[in-house]
């Protein structure tokens, strides 16, 4: 048998026929092989094994890019099928769908899988030789921290992120191997947060400082800064993350306005303050771009009358001390526009708007709190003349009529930008003091005639 079985291969099968004097001889063995007996062996041979052999590696696949290899310390996930040298299968954690996870040069595995893999199994047979097909899936070192590859950088990054801001991203997560764990863009929804509170991972909340308003990078996130040993819904525990981020904007929960002008006329001298009317044109969009709306594409004007809420507080203080044919652009944070709400449909929550403006017409509004004034003297004996028929009661189609005469006249002025029907309504009512549809001359005064409340 010892000439025999030199030379063979595993998995070989051989005939052999031994004479007795290679083998037990003329004794024989005692009630088993009797004396002088010709012996005849089916030989399979299922593994070989030397005491001075080492382990034996055959890659027989590697990434193109390979930025990093194992070393002593580092923890690895990976997967494996565990066989004989006969192919017969003994384990494998691809049948159990979990990954085996390890430190790697420190004891806790075999000599031949910190090089092997250690006999472990309890029906691995003594003195077999183990063939291991692994594929490694990830690995980090506990002392890792985040690594960010910048993909893309705006040419103008006028502000990066700071702690305490709020950014609006996308996102794709995967693991290492590639494999999705999960993806805003398949939600159509960025992902939003506070940045350096908490809010989120601190491999994120790392990763995402120092970003500018549309850059992409990759952030490498080690388990001990992501979901740890534990992992999370279809995050393996001890999984290493990367994140492929779009930063589409951020603010900060203390900012204001910011205001651009792009051209002033020669004459700029009357300029738009609250309870004017203005009419403009805008472009509105948001920090990266994407177009929301645009009063040009309509063909008409947008009009307000300004510090009147017909804007957003953002939009009413970016139109402030502007005179007409100005130019300017006004960014405005989300708590100065459309708020974490947004407007469904149209203006996402948290967003940072952007407004191209052109302001084509102002026309200059009242005092505060008057919705008419007369531009002269006013009549000493203004009530007579409102009650033309002389009967000393004056309704409301008098009343009317003599304040538009006014207004056509120039003597008069109706705040601008609202309804003139509404506002000469609203004079006589005031007017009427016990609203019995008709105002007498009793009731009838003026603005500076009126009883003051200072406790009011």
């Amino acid at each position: 048998m010892d000439q025999a079985l030199v030379g063979m291969c595993v998995n070989e099968r051989r005939f052999v026929t031994i004479p007795p004097n290679l083998a037990y001889g003329s004794e024989g063995v005692s009630g088993v092989i009797p004396p002088n007996s010709v012996l005849h062996f089916d030989v399979l041979l299922m593994d070989i094994w030397n005491s001075e052999d080492q382990v034996q590696i055959q890659t027989y696949f590697k990434p193109p890019s390979c930025p990093r290899t194992i070393q002593v310390s580092d923890f690895v996930r990976y997967h494996y099928n565990g066989t004989f040298l006969d192919g017969t299968l003994f384990d494998s954690s691809h049948n159990r769908m979990k990954t085996y996870d390890t430190y790697v040069g420190i004891g806790w595995l075999i000599p031949g899988m910190d090089k092997g893999l250690l006999g472990m199994w309890k029906d691995i047979p003594g003195q077999a030789s183990l063939v291991f097909d692994v594929a490694l899936l990830d690995l980090h070192n506990p002392k890792d921290s985040i690594s960010v590859e910048n993909k893309v950088v705006p040419e103008n990054c006028e502000r990066r992120s700071q702690s305490g801001d709020f950014l609006r991203y996308h996102y794709n997560g995967t693991l290492l191997d590639g494999t999705l764990f999960d993806s805003s863009y398949s939600r159509n929804h960025t992902f939003d947060t506070y940045i350096g509170q908490g809010y989120v991972i601190p491999g994120m909340d790392e990763g995402l400082l120092g970003v500018c308003i549309g850059e992409r990078r990759r952030i490498v996130v080690p388990p001990h800064l992501g979901y740890g040993e534990e992992g999370r819904g279809n995050i393996p525990g001890s999984a290493v993350l990367v994140f492929d981020i779009h930063v589409i904007d951020f603010h900060n929960p203390s900012d204001s306005i910011s205001i651009t002008s792009h051209y002033k006329p020669p004459d700029c001298s009357v300029l738009s303050k609250k309870g004017d009317y203005l009419k403009y044109h805008y472009n509105a969009s948001l920090l990266d771009g994407t177009l929301l709306d645009s009063t040009w594409n309509l063909g008409k004007t947008y009009n307000i009358v300004l510090g009147s809420g017909q804007v957003v507080l953002g939009m009413d203080m970016g139109l402030r001390e502007m005179c007409v044919g100005e130019k300017r652009t006004v960014i405005i944070p989300p708590h100065l526009g459309y708020g974490e709400a947004g407007v469904d449909g149209e203006v996402p929550g948290s967003a940072v708007l952007v407004f191209d403006i052109e302001l084509l017409e102002l026309v200059s509004g009242l005092p505060e709190g008057y919705m008419f004034i007369w531009n002269g003297e006013v009549s000493p004996n203004l009530f007579e003349e409102i009650d033309k028929d002389g009967n000393g009661e004056v309704l409301l189609e008098e009343f009317s009529e003599y304040i538009h005469a006014q207004v056509a006249t120039g003597k008069g002025k109706l705040a601008p930008g609202f309804n003139a029907e509404m506002i000469v309504k609203n004079m006589f009512t005031n007017q009427d003091r016990n609203g019995d549809g008709k105002v007498t001359a009793e009731e009838f005064k003026l603005k500076d005639q009126e009883t003051k409340h200072d406790e009011l």
